[in-house]
C-alpha cells in the first residue's frame, strides 16, 4: 500500500480534528485582552494583596527600568544579573527565613530548575497528584524516576520512600491552585526526614499569604531554613510583579547556578519586574496586616457562598473554588458572570485533576465588604442548574 505524504496545506489538517473535539467537550480556550482599566470587579486575578496597581511597586517598576533598562539583557550568567537582583534575592531568602535564593524569569522556570537539578536519572522523585503543571513538567524532564502519590497522603508518600535506598525528593505544592487547599507539611517533612529525602515545595500561593506578616507557609509550619528543606514560588501572585525564586541553603543555590537548564540558558528576569518585587517585599515587612487580611477575605466569601447552598472547598490562603456541573455549564457561569460585571477564573480539564469543572475565585486583601456582597449575588444570580443543593 501506498502511503499518503500530506501537501503543505494539510500537514496541520489533524488540528481541525482536535478542536471540533474540544468546542463538543467545551474545553476551548480563548485568549481574552483587557483594557487597561477594566470595569470588572475582579475576583480572577492572583493578586492576592493588591500591589499590582499600588502607587509605590509601580514606582520601584518604573526607577528600576530607568536605571538599568528595559530588559535584563542577557542569561543571568552573562550580563542578566544586576545589582538590584542580588537584592532582590537577599532580601526574600531573609524575608522567608532560607539561607540564600536564587531569581528566575518566572515561577514555572523556578520550578523546572528546582526539580530538574535536583532529580536525575537514579533519583526517586515523589510527586503529590494534586501538582502544578510546572511541577509535573519539571518531573518529566528530570529523567527521574517519577512516583506520584493520591493527593495530601503522607502515608503513601512514606511507603514510596520506604522501597528506595538511592537519592529522592519529595515535591508538593503548599497551597493547590485548584481547590485551595494546603498540603500535609509537618507529615511530609517528617516522612521525608524518616526516608532520607528531601522536601520541595511550591509556595507560590503561600507566600503573601501564610505565616506570620505572609511568610509563607514552610514559615507557618516551623520547616522555613530547615535542613534539606526547598521552597520555590512566584513573584506574580502576593507580590504583584513577574518571576519566581528557589530559596534553600547556599550550596544547593550554587547548585542550581551551574547545573539548572532553566537558568543558565534563560534571560534574566527584567529589571521593572525585579524592582517592583523588591518593592512589594518591603512593603509587606511594614503592613504585614494584608496577609491575615486576605485570609479573611477568603473566609468570608467562602461562608456566604457555602450558606447560600453551592459547594465550595474550604480556603486555607486566599483560593475559594467553587463547584460546577460541567465544563460547559463552568464557562457560561464565568461568562455570565463576566457580563454582569465580575470577574472569576473557570477550571476545566485538564486543569482540574479530578475532571470537576469550577468556578475559581480569589480573595484579594484590598476587597470591600461591599465588593464581597456584589461578588456573592453575581455568582449565585448566574449559578446554572445543579449548582446548588437548594
Amino acid at each position: 500500500m501506498t502511503q499518503h505524504t500530506p501537501q503543505p496545506e494539510d500537514v496541520f489538517a489533524w488540528i481541525d480534528a482536535a478542536e471540533r473535539a474540544r468546542e463538543r467537550a467545551g474545553l476551548v480556550r480563548t485568549l481574552r485582552p483587557r483594557p487597561a482599566s477594566s470595569p470588572l470587579l475582579d475576583l480572577a486575578s492572583n493578586d492576592y494583596l493588591g500591589l499590582s496597581r499600588h502607587p509605590e511597586i509601580v514606582r520601584g517598576a518604573c526607577e528600576a527600568a530607568e536605571r538599568w533598562g528595559a530588559g535584563a539583557t542577557g542569561s543571568r550568567l552573562v550580563t542578566g544579573t544586576t545589582e538590584l537582583h542580588t537584592e532582590l534575592e537577599r532580601e526574600l531568602a531573609d524575608f522567608a527565613g532560607f539561607e540564600a535564593a536564587l531569581v528566575f524569569s518566572s515561577g514555572y522556570a523556578a520550578n523546572l530548575a528546582a526539580v530538574t537539578a535536583l532529580g536525575d536519572r537514579g533519583t526517586l522523585v515523589v510527586s503529590d497528584a494534586g501538582n502544578h503543571a510546572s511541577i509535573v513538567d519539571g518531573c518529566r524532564l528530570s529523567r527521574a524516576e517519577v512516583a506520584v502519590t493520591p493527593h495530601g497522603d503522607p502515608e503513601s508518600v512514606r511507603k514510596t520512600l520506604a522501597g528506595h535506598t538511592g537519592r529522592a525528593l519529595l515535591v508538593t505544592d503548599s497551597v493547590f491552585s485548584v481547590d485551595g487547599d494546603a498540603a500535609p507539611l509537618a507529615a511530609y517533612a517528617e516522612a521525608c526526614r524518616d526516608g532520607g529525602a528531601a522536601l520541595v515545595v511550591d509556595d507560590a500561593h503561600g507566600l503573601g499569604v501564610l505565616g506570620e506578616g505572609g511568610r509563607g507557609a514552610l514559615h507557618a509550619a516551623g520547616l522555613a531554613g530547615a535542613p534539606g528543606v526547598i521552597a520555590t514560588m512566584t513573584l506574580s501572585k502576593s507580590l504583584g510583579s513577574q518571576g519566581g525564586a528557589v530559596l534553600g541553603p547556599a550550596k544547593v543555590i550554587r547548585h542550581l547556578v551551574n547545573t539548572a537548564r532553566a537558568f543558565i540558558f534563560d534571560t534574566g528576569l527584567a529589571p521593572a519586574a525585579t524592582g517592583a518585587a523588591l518593592a512589594s517585599l518591603r512593603l509587606l515587612r511594614r503592613e504585614p496586616e494584608r496577609a491575615a487580611r486576605v485570609r479573611e477575605v477568603a473566609t468570608d466569601l467562602y461562608g456566604r457562598l457555602t450558606a447560600s447552598g453551592l459547594t465550595a472547598a474550604r480556603p486555607d490562603a486566599a483560593v475559594v473554588s467553587v463547584r460546577a456541573p460541567s465544563a460547559s455549564a463552568a464557562l457560561r457561569w464565568a461568562a455570565d458572570c463576566r457580563e454582569a460585571g465580575l470577574s472569576v477564573g473557570c477550571f476545566r480539564p485538564p486543569s482540574v485533576p479530578d475532571g470537576i469543572s469550577r468556578l475559581r475565585l480569589t480573595a484579594r486583601a484590598d476587597l470591600t465588604g461591599d465588593e464581597i456582597v456584589r461578588a456573592v449575588g453575581t455568582v449565585l444570580r448566574t449559578a446554572p442548574a445543579g449548582a446548588t443543593d437548594r
